[in-house]
């Protein structure tokens, strides 16, 4: 038997669904997705059937929600951003009931708020989206980025009108210098993950994220699928990861899919705050070098965090050939299964189920994991082509390739 380089967790949680049905409820999607059909340019974006790479891995249906077309953001990020400005807008005009997108963008609007600059910081896709809602709405926008983040994500950022500053050090690094600026110059921090005192808006973000969620149920309704049995889902601060669990788990309260957890090996947050099993965040160190750049997050969101640890069932960490992978096999998919473009933050979901659905998958994992024929896999493609030079790099180059010990083992 070979031995996997990756890490599991097989976790039991409380069960406890009061968090997930106080901030994910059915009616909240709804209100979500009111505001969000009022977008320029929305639609709902494809639900994806893979029935023939289903069929080899012994499956019942592998189902992938592409967030690679959203708007013209590339990514699901915008759905969270979007929603969180439209509510702290909503707050600052004293308003509780729904309030018309082009309301917003109106000289009256204006005048009522104010001059406003929204901040936040970013490994390039929450970034874009603040700065594209911030934009349609007519506000100005600064966005810190930490030193590692490629140049095409800096770029497609300031090509919505943000100014961009490049900070030190890592994501997190990033964080806390664009809480010391607002505080400054009185910017009104929009970000994805939440600290002491800074809750509200990470939680309007969350809630965003549930309009893929809600397009997604509906979507697999229409094919004669109830509910998903399995949800794959992706972490970084854990907030989208925090909205698909929460929201399934207070829409099935009674019987809710098996909720499996992805992260990078190298930014494995909220691995290890689960793993130490005190309900406290816990930090990892360094400067989180991962090809996963959305995922690459050392500190995870407290909101987030406690909504995980009371419903997920397994955590997951992957190295980056994963991710690799899983863009290769949507890229490449069999004949009949559609062409999907991901980035690595989108792929590794997939390539996490590549990689546990063979003979080498320990027993006690494959056993909690109980796939079988009848299961139905819900995952989410974050993003697509976000960042053209990486991109190439993994699909033409073959940029972390599967080491070959594990080539020979893999369903075939």
């Amino acid at each position: 038997m070979i031995e996997n380089d990756y890490k599991y967790l097989i976790h039991n949680p409380s069960g406890n669904r009061k968090g997930a049905q106080e901030m994910f409820s059915i009616d909240i999607a709804k209100r979500a997705r009111v505001f969000h059909r009022q977008i320029p340019g929305y639609r709902m974006t494809r639900l994806c059937a893979l029935p023939e790479l289903a069929s080899m891995l012994g499956v019942g249906g592998i189902y992938i929600k592409d967030e690679a077309q959203r708007l013209i953001l590339n990514s699901f990020k915008v759905m969270g951003g979007s929603f969180a400005l439209y509510n702290f807008l909503k707050k600052k005009l004293g308003r509780t009931e729904d309030i018309a997108f082009d309301y917003l963008k109106s000289k009256e609007c204006h005048d009522i708020v104010g001059d406003i600059t929204f901040a936040s910081a970013t490994d390039g896709n929450h970034g874009r989206g603040i700065a594209w809602a911030s934009q349609q709405l007519g506000y100005k926008c600064v966005i810190y980025v930490h030193n590692e983040t490629s140049q095409p994500r800096i770029d497609a950022i300031r090509s919505y009108g943000a100014r961009v500053e490049v900070v030190d050090g890592n994501y997190d690094d990033a964080v806390r210098k664009i809480a010391q600026d607002a505080k400054k110059y009185g910017w009104e921090i929009i970000s994805d993950t939440s600290w002491d005192g800074y809750t509200e808006i990470p939680t309007w973000i969350m809630q965003g994220y549930t309009t893929i969620l809600l397009e997604a149920q509906e979507q697999l309704a229409g094919m004669g699928i109830s509910k998903p049995t399995h949800v794959f889902v992706q972490a970084g601060v854990g907030a989208l990861a925090a909205a698909t669990v929460g929201f399934y788990s207070a829409l099935f309260p009674n019987d809710p899919p098996k909720f499996v957890v992805v992260e990078p090996d190298k930014a494995p947050c909220v691995f290890e705050s689960i793993k130490a099993g005190d309900g406290k965040c816990h930090s990892i160190k360094g400067s989180l070098d991962t090809i996963m750049a959305g995922l690459a997050c050392g500190d995870p969101s407290p909101i987030a965090l406690d909504i995980l640890n009371d419903n997920a069932n397994i955590f997951v960490q992957m190295p980056d050939y994963v991710a690799a992978r899983g863009m290769r096999i949507l890229s490449c998919p069999l004949t009949g299964d559609p062409f999907i473009i991901s980035g690595e933050s989108g792929a590794v979901t997939l390539g996490a189920l590549f990689t546990l659905k063979n003979p080498n998958c320990p027993e006690d994992l494959a056993k909690a994991l109980a796939l079988d024929e009848h299961s139905n896999i819900l995952m989410i493609n974050t993003e697509g082509n976000t960042d053209p030079v990486q991109f190439r790099k993994v699909i033409w180059d073959g940029l972390d390739p599967v080491p070959k010990k594990f080539t020979d083992i893999d369903i075939r």
